[in-house]
């Protein structure tokens, strides 16, 4: 097959066609991602003004809105632009750029909640030692770690993408530069790269959770043998929440990087990608908030600032 060179653009195929269904699709996860940007943004703002909510277990959720927010906007404003132009290139360079902002908000997140699992197990099972093994020192520690860590692993990803020569068919199946769809197009022998690949993906997937479940395994044990059913109950409603981000979170990540080769379809994928980078954002801001009286008592008192403000 004829060789393709990198100073062409790829194709995007996009995520929807132009008919009525599409278009309601679009609009509705337009509607989502400008969701989720206003909520983590919120929470943003909230963790950042009220003093009530400067310790470490927000300034990690702070970190994770952040994420998101930095996640959707990396991936919807182009999506956006391609459905509503025609134009669906994007140039090499564009192209490594958001597989290495993808795979640096992604991998980072994997991290962060990790170390949030570690927050609480700290306030659950050692709450007297709180301060020390959840130090402002240790945390800030574990933020750039997490944020380091993605860096590397998008770096490494999107540099060795665009080293392969490409054939002439240089359409992507899908509605953003993921480096598993670019891989296929390569006319070089890519086994190496996807060993590594998903070599990877288990460290950034595998080992997060694993910690992510010994934290909450023995969070478990020292909340059942808690005998006041009032901090049995506070301490599940935390927990719970941490563990449906989780579960959405990383559930969508295996599913995409570790299914085997000979099941991978693009229909799927691009609909599980959808789920992670749209739809899993505005989820957290509205799990935390709901379930975090706190984040309730913050909102609360900026409204009541805000109208205080009209009043005058």
């Amino acid at each position: 097959m004829e060789n393709w060179n990198l100073t062409s653009d790829f194709i995007l195929l996009g995520l929807f066609n132009h008919t009525g269904p599409h278009l309601f699709l679009f609009v509705m996860v337009l509607t989502t991602a400008f969701t989720s940007l206003v909520g983590n943004a919120l929470m943003l703002l909230l963790i950042l003004l009220d003093p009530q909510l400067h310790r470490p277990m927000y300034f990690l959720l702070s970190q994770l809105s952040l994420m998101d927010m930095m996640l959707v906007s990396t991936v919807v404003p182009k999506m956006a632009a391609d459905y509503l132009t025609g134009r669906n290139s994007i140039s090499p360079a564009g192209c490594g750029l958001q597989i290495f902002f993808f795979l640096t908000l992604g991998g980072g997140e994997c991290f962060l909640l990790a170390a949030m699992s570690y927050d609480r197990y700290v306030a659950i099972c050692h709450p007297l030692r709180y301060p020390v093994l959840m130090s402002w020192q240790i945390c800030l520690r574990m933020i750039l770690g997490s944020w380091f860590l993605g860096a590397a692993d998008g770096l490494m990803q999107a540099a060795a993408t665009l080293t392969f020569s490409y054939c002439s068919s240089h359409e992507i199946d899908h509605f953003f530069c993921e480096a598993p769809s670019l891989v296929h197009l390569a006319c070089a022998d890519t086994s190496l790269f996807e060993s590594v690949m998903y070599i990877c993906c288990v460290l950034m997937l595998l080992v997060p959770i694993s910690l992510i479940l010994i934290s909450y395994s023995l969070i478990l044990t020292t909340v059942l043998q808690m005998r006041s059913n009032e901090a049995r109950k506070k301490a599940f409603a935390t927990c719970s929440s941490h563990l449906s981000v989780v579960g959405l979170f990383f559930g969508a990540g295996i599913f995409t990087y570790m299914k085997p080769k000979s099941y991978r379809s693009a229909n799927h994928d691009k609909i599980v990608s959808a789920f992670y980078t749209i739809f899993t954002p505005v989820l957290n801001p509205l799990i935390y908030s709901l379930r975090n009286s706190e984040v309730k008592g913050a909102l609360k008192k900026c409204i009541d600032q805000c109208v205080a403000l009209n009043h005058d």
